[in-house]
């Protein structure tokens, strides 16, 4: 029996040796990101010549570094984070390639900038200007101004991309020029003298130079379909590029029609749950009914709390994953404001659960489309997605195990984490009454839906409008709640692949673990593995738990199963 203690003992640790591993690049990456920061700090104007000069120049030399290194002489960890970080030179030189290249297009849009640029970039080392010539300089700029201006009224730009691309630029120029006046202004008397009311002009002749260039296209150039919410489609070309440096080797074209083919499942499930409920094939019917499932206004955080103590006692009497003490300890709760619900009506997670719930500024219907869209059975799905253990286990986790992959941020990592676990969930009949199973489903058809309307935004063949029918129509939305989902799609910081990550990124984690299952892992062994590995595409992630072979040019090429039903 002893003998069998150490036998165990022995696997346990060096089971911990492998996750704990440590790597040679992980210095390397961190430098990468530093030498990124540094950079932003000093080049400011990020619309100009000398940050896309500079950064491309950047680019090149940690290209060449790579190069230069001994792949075959790395460890798997090591390779791992070679090619991850690779990839990130590579995807950062990609798109300020394709930025320059639009930049270049507008860039005339600022020659009257020229003569004051050496005075932008002196003030980073406090050389004392000439007064008196800068600000001979900016009157001069200033007539100029007027002068481009109306020679531009005749001259619209093609389209309000490239309108908008131009105002950017000069708003750039002027950020610049503020941050260099701002320094020597009161600090260097002959500066302020006579520098004081040139700049003052100019600064407000550049707000409306840029605020005319925004507005100064064709008008067949479409801006607002009529939904108010205006983005930037980027197209077939970049949307392929985009999906294989995150190492997802579909096209466009193919993930739609696997989001369709899911949506279907969805469908005919919430007929099935439908059925129960005594509505028949009419799924909306049903879907009425539960949303009016909602708890009185005040009630919301006690529901969101009972919630989260069902799935973590579903999850921990199956033993399906180690949820520490101190994660379960040390997650918070915040209530979101009625601004920020314009933009994201469900409530949120990460280090904190913020919830989504009426406020007393709102007007009735929203309060009401507010209760109703995040009623309990909906958030059976997402409670669990928000905190353990979808995003507060990830914030907790890669706080502490190989925090410096935390440069490889992936949304198919870190939401499809989580959308993995909706699945999970479900597959082991988490939602027992049909209510239960609609609110669950609302969510999965929902993670459909955004992939079918992203990426044909993107490809140029739905509009915000439509975007927003199709979640009222199709899944169930309140008008106001998927008016908020398209906009925080479209008009936010969010990249262009965000919304179909969730999705595909589940699906990418129900593959491996069917994989690791298959060569006699446990459940709880995967979960545990993936949470200790860090931040990453998870055909790195599997490319590391199985040893794959790997070489420094490596291409993403895991056709991941999509059958998980």
């Amino acid at each position: 029996m002893a003998l069998k203690r150490i036998g165990i003992i022995i696997i346990l640790l060096v089971g911990a040796m492998a996750t704990a591993q440590t790597s040679k690049m992980a210095d390397v990456i961190d430098e990468f990101r530093a030498d990124t920061r540094g950079l932003r700090h000093i080049y400011i104007m990020e619309e100009s010549e000398e940050y896309y000069q500079r950064f491309s120049t950047f680019y090149d030399s940690w290209m060449n570094r790579l190069d230069a290194m001994d792949f075959n002489s790395l460890s798997q960890q090591e390779k791992v984070d070679y090619i991850m970080l690779k990839n990130s030179v590579a995807k950062g030189d990609y798109f300020l390639n394709q930025d320059f290249e639009k930049f270049k297009e507008v860039s005339d849009v600022a020659n009257f900038a020229k003569p004051m640029l050496p005075f932008i970039q002196q003030r980073r080392r406090g050389k004392k200007p000439d007064a008196k010539m800068l600000a001979q300089r900016m009157q001069n700029a200033s007539k100029i101004l007027d002068e481009q201006m109306a020679a531009r009224k005749e001259k619209p730009f093609k389209d309000w991309q490239t309108a908008d691309k131009a105002s950017s630029t000069v708003l750039s120029f002027q950020k610049g020029l503020k941050n260099a006046y701002e320094f020597y202004y009161s600090y260097d008397p002959d500066f302020t003298w006579w520098v004081d009311q040139p700049y003052k002009a100019l600064d407000k002749k550049m707000t409306g130079y840029a605020e005319f260039i925004k507005e100064n296209y064709s008008q067949n150039s479409i801006k607002d379909d009529g939904s108010g919410i205006v983005g930037k489609p980027i197209g077939k070309e970049a949307l392929l590029e985009s999906l294989a440096m995150e190492f997802i080797p579909y096209t466009p074209e193919d993930l739609i029609k696997v989001a369709e083919e899911q949506f279907a499942w969805c469908k005919s499930e919430m007929i099935k749950a439908s059925r129960e409920l005594g509505y028949g094939d009419d799924w909306k019917a049903a879907l009425e009914h539960v949303k009016n499932t909602y708890v009185p206004a005040g009630e919301q955080p006690e529901a969101i709390m009972d919630l989260y103590t069902q799935s973590v006692d579903f999850i921990e009497e199956r033993d399906l994953i180690t949820l520490p003490e101190l994660a379960k300890e040390t997650w918070g709760m915040e209530m979101m404001s009625a601004e920020r619900q314009k933009v994201s009506p469900f409530f949120l997670g990460g280090k904190d659960i913020i919830i989504s719930y009426p406020t007393q500024e709102m007007d009735h219907d929203d309060k009401m489309m507010s209760m109703r869209g995040n009623n309990p059975n909906f958030s059976r799905a997402t409670v669990h997605h928000e905190l353990l253990p979808g995003h507060n286990l990830q914030y907790f986790m890669t706080s502490r195990h190989k925090p410096y992959r935390n440069a490889f941020y992936t949304p198919f990592w870190t939401e499809g984490w989580s959308l993995y676990w909706e699945i999970i969930l479900w597959n082991k009949e988490f939602p027992q009454t049909p209510e239960q199973k609609l609110g669950m489903l609302f969510w999965r058809i929902h993670r459909c839906a955004r992939i079918i309307f992203s990426l044909k935004f993107h490809l140029g063949e739905m509009t915000p409008q439509e975007c927003i029918d199709l979640l009222v129509d199709e899944v169930g939305h309140e008008y106001a709640n998927a008016e908020a989902e398209v906009r925080r799609s479209f008009t936010t910081n969010y990249p262009p692949l965000y919304q179909l990550a969730y999705m595909m990124g589940g699906l990418q984690f129900y593959a491996l673990r069917h994989e690791m299952l298959d060569k006699g892992w446990t459940e709880k062994q995967f979960h545990d593995r993936v949470m200790h590995e860090g931040r990453m595409p998870i055909e790195m992630l599997r490319a590391l738990l199985q040893d794959l072979p790997l070489n420094k040019n490596y291409k993403t090429k895991w056709k991941f199963s999509t059958e998980f039903n």
